[in-house]
This record gives C-alpha cells, sequence and structure tokens, in this order.
C-alpha cells in the first residue's frame, strides 16, 4: 500500500487559516484603493459632465443644475446676458452591451435637440462605440425634431429627410436604435415639466 500523505504537509486548519489572511488583506486592499481613487474618479466625471453641457446647449455661458428627479440630472444654460437657452439632460438606457448615459441639449420651446453626447457606454468597440466616435451620427442630433418621436433611417433605405429622422450607422444598428429609444423615453417624461 502506498501512503500518499507525507509527513510535512500542512494540516487542512493551516490551509484555511492562510486562504483566509490572504482574503482578508486582499480585500483590505481593494476597499483601499476604491476609497482613495473614488474622489479623483468622482471629480473626473463632474469635470467631463461640465464640458459636455457646454457642447451639447451652444451659446452657453453660464450653468446651473436644476432639482430633479432620482438619477437624472438637468441644467439650465444660459447666455452672457443671464438669458435661459435650454436644457442639458441626463438619460440612460440598455444598449446591445450593457447601460447607455446620454446628455443631451433640449430647447423645450422649439422642441428640438440641439447637441448630444455619449457619458458612459461600452458597447461593442469599431462598431457600436460609433454612437460616440462617428461625427456624422452626432451631427444628426443637431436641430433634431422631438415631433411626433425621433425615427432612426437605415441607410440602405435612403438618407433622412425629415427633421425628426437620425441615419442609423452600418453595422451598429442596435447601438443607434438604443440611443434614440433612450431620448425618446426622456423627452417623453420631461416634455410637460420643462
Amino acid at each position: 500500500m502506498i501512503n500518499l500523505k507525507r509527513d510535512d504537509d500542512p494540516s487542512p486548519i493551516k490551509l484555511i487559516l492562510t486562504l483566509g489572511i490572504a482574503g482578508f488583506l486582499s480585500g483590505l486592499a481593494i476597499v483601499g484603493i476604491y476609497e482613495t481613487t473614488l474622489p479623483t474618479i468622482t471629480a473626473y466625471k463632474a469635470k467631463v459632465l461640465r464640458e459636455a453641457v457646454f457642447k451639447v446647449l451652444p451659446g452657453t455661458v453660464q450653468i446651473k443644475e436644476l432639482q430633479a428627479e432620482q438619477d437624472d440630472s438637468i441644467y439650465a444654460g444660459y447666455d452672457n446676458k443671464g438669458t435661459l437657452l435650454g436644457y442639458a439632460l441626463t438619460a440612460d438606457g440598455p444598449g446591445f452591451q450593457d447601460t447607455i448615459g446620454l446628455l443631451y441639449g433640449y430647447l423645450p420651446d422649439k422642441r428640438v435637440i440641439v447637441g448630444m453626447e455619449v457619458l458612459e457606454s461600452r458597447e461593442t468597440p469599431g462598431l457600436g462605440d460609433k454612437i460616440y466616435k462617428d461625427a456624422d451620427f452626432k451631427a444628426n442630433f443637431i436641430e433634431l425634431a422631438v415631433d411626433p418621436t425621433i425615427i432612426l433611417v437605415k441607410k440602405s433605405k435612403g438618407k433622412k429627410s425629415a427633421p425628426n429622422e437620425v441615419d442609423a450607422i452600418s453595422g451598429a444598428t442596435i447601438s443607434s436604435k438604443a440611443v434614440v429609444r433612450i431620448l425618446n423615453e426622456s423627452v417623453a417624461k420631461w416634455n410637460e415639466k420643462l
């Protein structure tokens, strides 16, 4: 009979104790790093959001954050005379891969979107990421009418012909649809409140 246990093998209690200490130290390191970097990450996100507000509301020189519902953020944009130009609204929803977070400029009196920036996206690199990399797609959201709703037009069927249409991105139709759906839902939610 062969004896597989050696005399110098550690006991199960010693193995469990070693694993427990290693797990505790790893968890402590992760929490410490998270807590240390959180203020920097939060400040960076606020800076990116602020810069995006100025991009989606042309002519804005001053912004004011307004009281919003739940996780939504609303920013009022003013010109140098203090005249209200419009609102920058956050919106998010499911995309192809994960949640897509948007910020868009909206003029409720004219019922048009005047700009759109993607704040958060994990869409497929090379395809879905065109929702924020493709200048032609982003240009769809300048003076985009929201009445009756925003409509996505596939490029294979021609170019957009109405002020409420958006040209889809070839190869990233699902991501394009997601952006249009998110905007339609957000506009419907905020239209009467603004």
